[in-house]
């Protein structure tokens, strides 16, 4: 009979597994097209993409962001949380040792119920010295299992890192450019205050002179408060804009206060923003962080299946211990003191009122979950990728725009001077075309920045830049 029962428990744990539902790992195919459309051919970059702009005073910062920013180091130690997390679950496919040693004393009763024979010490003592060794042999996968799952998860909180990482780039160089276009507006703006103050010194001296109207006088006066006002309200954001790139760099309050943020090269004298080469293959999206965060999670909910179902089997595990023990010190080390002993056990959960068969479903779902999670993240980043390619050309076509808009009322300024010079119009006719002017002037600064920004967008679009084998050998 007894030889009988580890046969039959071993055939009703297949028998049970064979009934249990057990799901099977499923994957996301994503159906993209050849090639991202709206592409044209310019010359590739490199994969820091922000270097392309040539910008020293941008890389400073992104470095200094990089070696600063909370956000980057908090990223960093869930990496490093996950790396431990996939040692604890490497150790338990290996063998636990334990070494250990006892010593004790102990006296037994003289007045016992069973009589001791006479010279039988009272007082015994005992020493022992053991080695234990216990390995679990991992029959179906289920540390093994684990061991991927942990392995994924590492991968994924590193991708998280680089999420982070891409999205705090972004931000300053965003920023960066913010503030580069708000320098460049000053800039103009007090030019123009600087004009408007000698025009209305002039307006003045006309109105003693008796050749002008006090209503020019009044609208020139009014066009000169209302640049001062724009110089007070660009100053206010340029120091706001400054604490922003400050926070995202990780600066101390102090450096805050006493550092002040430059605004780098020119925004006229930055780059055009590269557009995506032609032939740049879209499926080069599945490159981005987020969705290899998002793939490794669904590995490592697979995986999860796989250690859940290995439950279904029984377990076998291996002990060994050698060792000695002696009532003498002297004797512990001895032959005579010698002990060991060898056991094999298999162990199999009969009922558990479907615990294991709840935990394969919970699994389940977790894969389930994380395989819409990354089909949508598929979706969404490519929605991304060709909101970010409209925006891109469309920021390229209205600075262009812009610009012609602003050299045609620069001329058209000038012809209204003219007039005015040689009495054939008013000095409202001036202020007029000096104030479509400035009004084109300024929104000429906008869409270069605007260009800036989508170029940003895009880059951080298509998981950062590329390169020239991402073209031809892809």
């Amino acid at each position: 009979m007894r030889d009988t029962v580890l046969p039959m428990a071993v055939g009703l744990s297949f028998l049970l597994a064979g009934c249990a539902s057990l799901p099977e790992p499923k994957h996301a195919n994503p159906e993209l097209p050849a090639t991202w459309p709206d592409a044209t051919a310019e010359t590739p970059v490199a994969e820091d993409w922000w270097q392309a702009y040539g910008d020293p005073v941008l890389n400073a910062l992104i470095e200094e962001a990089l070696a600063h920013n909370r956000d980057i180091r908090q990223a960093a130690a869930r990496v490093e949380e996950a790396r431990a997390a996939l040692g604890l679950a490497e150790s338990a496919r290996k063998p636990r040792v334990e070494a250990a040693a006892g010593a004790g004393r102990s006296k037994m009763s003289e007045r016992g119920s069973m009589p001791m024979p006479e010279g039988t010490p009272v007082i015994n003592d005992s020493w022992t010295l053991d080695l234990r060794a216990a390995y679990e042999v991992d029959l179906w996968g289920r540390y093994r299992a684990a061991s991927e799952a942990a392995r994924a998860e590492l991968l994924a909180s590193a991708y998280a890192r680089e999420v982070v990482r891409a999205s705090l780039v972004a931000a300053i160089a965003r920023g960066h450019f913010r503030l580069a276009a708000l320098a460049t507006e000053r800039e103009l703006v007090t030019t123009t205050l600087e004009n408007r103050r000698a025009a209305l010194a002039m307006q003045r001296l006309r109105l003693e002179g008796g050749i002008a109207s006090e209503l020019e006088t009044y609208q020139a006066e009014a066009e000169l408060a209302g640049i001062e006002i724009d110089l007070a309200a660009l100053d206010q954001a340029s120091r706001r804009q400054e604490t922003a790139l400050a926070i995202l760099i990780g600066r101390e309050p102090r450096a805050m206060i006493e550092q002040r943020i430059a605004p780098g090269t020119r925004l006229d004298a930055l780059p055009v923003p590269p557009a995506v080469p032609a032939g740049l293959p879209a499926d080069l999206l599945l490159r981005r962080p987020d969705l290899r965060q998002a793939e490794q999670t669904l590995l490592t909910r697979q995986a999860r299946i796989r250690e859940a179902r290995a439950a279904l089997y029984p377990n076998l595990s291996l002990t060994a211990n050698l060792g000695s023990e002696s009532q003498s010190l002297g004797d512990l080390l001895s032959k005579p003191a010698m002990i060991w002993g060898l056991s094999a056990g298999l162990a199999q959960t009969i009922f558990n009122g479907g615990r294991t068969e709840a935990a394969i479903q919970a699994a389940s779902a977790r894969q389930e979950q994380a395989l819409a999670d990354y089909e949508k993240a598929i979706r969404v980043a490519f929605g991304e990728v060709l909101d970010a390619l409209i925006d891109h050309r469309q920021a390229r076509e209205t600075g262009a725009a812009e610009a012609r808009r602003a050299e045609a009322l620069r001329q058209a300024t000038a012809l209204a001077e003219l007039r005015h010079q040689h009495g054939a119009s008013g000095y409202l006719e001036v202020l007029d075309a000096q104030r479509n002017l400035f009004q084109a002037e300024r929104n000429r600064i906008h869409a270069r920045h605007a260009q800036l920004a989508a170029s940003v967008d895009l880059f951080k679009a298509l998981g950062g830049g590329w390169n020239a084998s991402a073209v031809s050998g892809h």
